[in-house]
């Protein structure tokens, strides 16, 4: 028996056990689990017989019942087992969390368990043990007393429960000759004891699994009740985050995909690991008002969990994966044409536009790439991962913080000073624009082993008048050329390593959809070595560093002179 208190002064003795009295017994408050072993037929519970076992949920009126026995594993067939006078008695009762399924097995002991049970009834159990629970036997006795003897009990949690050795129980004591009237007296009781002895197994099982799934909660995250979600729904949802739900890897955590179990919505989970001292209210705020987020460029963040140094980030889900799966050619996946690069590259735009300019906030990505651009169901791109997102004020300044992203997608400022801006974001953005142009990863070994950078190759393409040299061979020619010749030079413009020499989104957005004629670049315009001069970002105290480049706001070109200060 499983019950929430060991108050039991309103209970009745007799046919009652010592649990119920004629009020209560049914009633949903009582939350009490209990299996019984039943020797007398007590026709106002609806007993079956004088011989029988029962499932009880708070009531003494069993959900399930039949007479005591076991089925034979090779014939099929019922042999009844009297509970008074057999002989020592097996009982196993099993409880599985996942199907809710309760099943009631008996045999005389030193037989093996029957593989079919005696009783088998699908039930949660969470609805009735809901708090913590206490465990005992319960029994009562009528005009008779008699003598019941438990020889031993073991129980697992979340296997099966250690097997006894019937050799090494004790003897029954011999208590002399015992009337027959005395019968009923020794084995209710005996089987009271047992039964709650079973159901404290099945309630410790239960308390485990409520640990399974606890969850770190503060009281500062009761305002983001509706964005905070239970880890026992993200773990069911992605079957116990099962390898065969994994969608994704990154350096930053892996994610599932999952089915909320309520509103059967398809979800991306992503699990990233946390220090809790370094500023995890913060970054939680942070994702709570990134879930405000509405916009058809954006995958929609929904909310988070917290769990033993985890959080988990919830996404909708991009039923056609990331953008780099079809880039790279994965197996199984077409080459996405031109066409349908130009439509991702001005979706992006327009999503970094809206986080940049037109939402509440300044939103800065701080990851921008192909495998953060994830596509919907018609193949739109959609800007997705926020987990190193960070958000300001307009009209404010962005702090310092430390270098996070990708290396490749870093403007070289950020590397030196630490500083994420809306520019920085533009940088990756347009190391993204010529990467998916290209179809080539920002940064490659050639054959004897030496970084090239992809912004590197597409310059020299167009020093050398070859700059369509430089599309991917995947588009075997199929592409618009004046398409092509912006989404290159856009690449390069927007990626260029003074940070005042870039578009804002919104210059981006005029340049894309031709509302605004691209500013007449030259290759000369674009004379610098990306490599060399992220490795005096990285490498040196200070150097100079001569730069030709172009104002796009002003669309006037000039020789500027700058120091980098390197760490």
């Amino acid at each position: 028996m499983a019950c929430p208190s060991n108050d039991f002064t309103d209970a009745f003795p007799i046919q009652f056990f010592g649990l119920f009295n004629s009020t209560n017994n049914g009633s949903l408050s009582n939350h009490i689990f209990a299996v019984e072993l039943d020797t007398i037929q007590n026709t106002e519970f609806g007993d079956i017989d004088n011989n029988h076992v029962g499932i009880d949920i708070n009531s003494l009126n069993s959900l399930k019942s039949n007479t005591a026995g076991f089925y034979n594993d090779k014939t099929g067939t019922f042999t009844n087992l009297s509970l008074i006078g057999d002989g020592p008695i097996h009982t196993w009762v099993e409880y599985d969390a996942n199907t809710t399924q309760i099943n009631v097995t008996l045999a005389p002991l030193g037989q093996e368990k029957p593989v079919r049970p005696l009783l088998s009834l699908t039930f949660n159990l969470s609805a009735v043990l809901t708090e913590q629970a206490y465990i005992g036997f319960s029994s009562s006795t009528g005009l008779s007393t008699g003598h019941h003897c438990v020889l031993g009990w073991s129980f697992g949690m979340n296997r099966p429960a250690p097997i006894i050795n019937s050799t090494k129980l004790p003897k029954l004591p011999s208590l002399g000759p015992i009337s027959p009237s005395k019968l009923v007296e020794i084995i209710l009781p005996t089987a009271s004891a047992l039964l709650v002895l079973v159901s404290g197994a099945i309630v410790v099982i239960l308390v485990r699994r409520h640990f399974k799934y606890k969850e770190v909660r503060e009281d500062w995250e009761v305002e983001y009740g509706p964005h905070r979600f239970s880890y026992k729904d993200l773990y069911n949802a992605t079957n116990g985050f099962n390898s065969k739900h994994l969608i994704g890897v990154g350096g930053f955590g892996r994610v599932y995909k999952g089915v909320l179990p309520k509103s059967k919505s398809e979800v991306a989970v992503k699990r990233v690991s946390y220090d809790s001292k370094q500023g995890i209210k913060q970054f939680v705020a942070e994702v709570v008002s990134m879930g405000h987020l509405q916009h058809n460029n954006i995958v929609k963040l929904f909310g988070y969990c917290r769990r033993k140094g985890e959080l988990l980030l919830v996404y909708d889900y991009m039923v056609n994966g990331s953008l780099d799966k079809y880039l790279y050619g994965e197996e199984g996946r077409t080459t996405i044409d031109w066409g349908q690069r130009f439509k991702i590259i001005r979706g992006i735009a327009l999503g970094l536009l809206y986080l940049h300019e037109e939402w509440d906030k300044i939103v800065i990505h701080r990851d921008v790439k192909p495998n953060n651009v994830l596509l919907d169901k018609e193949m739109n791109g959609r800007l997705g991962d926020f987990g190193l997102a960070r958000l300001y004020d307009h009209g404010t300044d962005p702090q310092t913080t430390h270098v996070v992203g990708t290396i490749g997608y870093l403007a070289p400022e950020l590397v030196h000073r630490g500083k994420a801006t809306t520019v920085t974001d533009v940088f990756a953005f347009g190391v993204f624009i010529l990467e998916v142009t290209c179809g080539k990863k920002p940064i490659t070994e050639d054959t004897q082993g030496h970084q090239l950078m992809l912004v590197d190759w597409v310059n020299q393409n167009w020093h050398r008048d070859s700059l369509l040299d430089a599309m991917d061979v995947k588009l075997q020619g199929n592409y618009d050329i004046d398409e092509a010749c912006l989404a290159l030079k856009l690449g390069l413009l927007c990626s260029h390593p003074f940070p005042d020499a870039r578009p804002s989104m919104r210059q981006v957005l005029q340049y894309l959809d031709g509302d605004v004629p691209l500013p007449e670049l030259l290759p000369e315009h674009f004379s610098f070595h990306m490599a060399a001069l992220m490795q005096n970002e990285g490498r040196l105290g200070s150097s100079t560093v001569s730069l030709l480049y172009p104002s796009p706001a002003m669309m006037d070109f000039g020789s500027i002179s700058i120091s980098l200060n390197g760490r």
